[in-house]
C-alpha cells in the first residue's frame, strides 16, 4: 500500500470515526402485528406515530425503537435476540411479572454458563433474566450499573428515566459515604463529586476517589 493510499485509509477512518450516527429502530419478525402490538403494548411501550403498515414502539427511557410489519424483513418470526438493560434486574422483572408477562428467573453468567440468581456482586452485565414475545423473539434483560470503559462518551451522559437517575444517585451516595470514610473528612463539595461519579459509571471513566 502506497503511503498516499494509507493516509488517505487514514483520514477516512478519523472522519467515520467522528461521524455521528444513531441507532434508530431494530425490525423484528412477527408472524401476528395485531398479537405483537399487545404484547409490547402491555410491557409498556409507547405506540408512536408511522406511517400505514408499520408499527413501531419505544420502551420508556430508550432512544432506540421496535418496528413490524408485513414485508419488513425476510426474517423468521421469533428469530431476534436483542438485550434490554436495566439498572435493577429483579426490581425489573417483579414489575414485569406484576402486569402478567412471563419472565424467566434472574440469572448471572459464569465461566462454567448461567448460574440461578443475580451476581453475588452484583457486577454490571453478569445479571439477566429472559423475555420472549408471543413468536419467541427473545429479549435478555440485562442489569448495567457501571459501563466499561468506551462504551459511552462521557459528553453523551443521560438518564432515561426518574427512577434511573434515582439509581444512580443512590449508587452515588452509597459510593460517596466510603469516601469520606476513607479521608475521615466531611466533603462539602459532595455535588460535583456525585456528578463525577454518576458520569463515571455511564462512561467507563475512572471514578473519582
Amino acid at each position: 500500500m502506497s503511503p498516499k493510499v494509507a493516509q488517505a485509509d487514514a483520514s477516512t477512518a478519523a472522519r467515520l470515526e467522528s461521524l455521528d450516527i444513531k441507532l434508530e429502530v431494530l425490525v423484528i419478525p412477527v408472524s401476528d402485528v395485531d398479537r405483537a402490538k399487545a404484547f409490547y403494548q402491555r410491557l409498556g411501550w409507547r405506540l408512536d406515530q408511522t406511517p400505514p403498515g408499520i408499527v413501531q414502539l419505544t420502551p420508556h427511557g430508550s432512544a432506540c425503537s421496535v418496528q413490524f410489519g408485513p414485508g419488513l424483513t425476510p426474517a423468521a418470526p421469533g428469530s431476534a435476540v436483542a438485550y434490554l438493560v436495566v439498572s435493577d434486574v429483579e426490581a425489573a422483572r417483579a414489575d414485569l411479572v406484576a402486569a402478567g408477562i412471563e419472565v424467566g428467573d434472574v440469572f448471572h453468567v459464569t465461566p462454567d454458563g448461567p448460574v440461578d440468581g443475580p451476581d453475588p456482586q452484583r457486577r454490571s452485565y453478569f445479571s439477566r433474566a429472559t423475555l420472549r414475545d408471543p413468536d419467541g423473539n427473545t429479549w435478555l434483560i440485562q442489569e448495567i450499573t457501571a459501563r466499561l470503559p468506551g462504551r459511552i462518551e462521557g459528553g453523551l451522559t443521560s438518564f432515561g428515566s426518574v427512577s434511573d437517575l434515582a439509581d444512580a444517585m443512590r449508587r452515588a451516595a452509597a459510593a460517596h459515604d466510603e469516601h469520606e470514610k476513607r479521608t475521615g473528612e466531611r466533603d462539602d463539595n459532595w455535588p460535583d463529586w456525585y456528578a463525577a461519579y454518576m458520569v463515571s459509571e455511564q462512561s467507563g471513566a475512572t471514578p473519582p476517589e
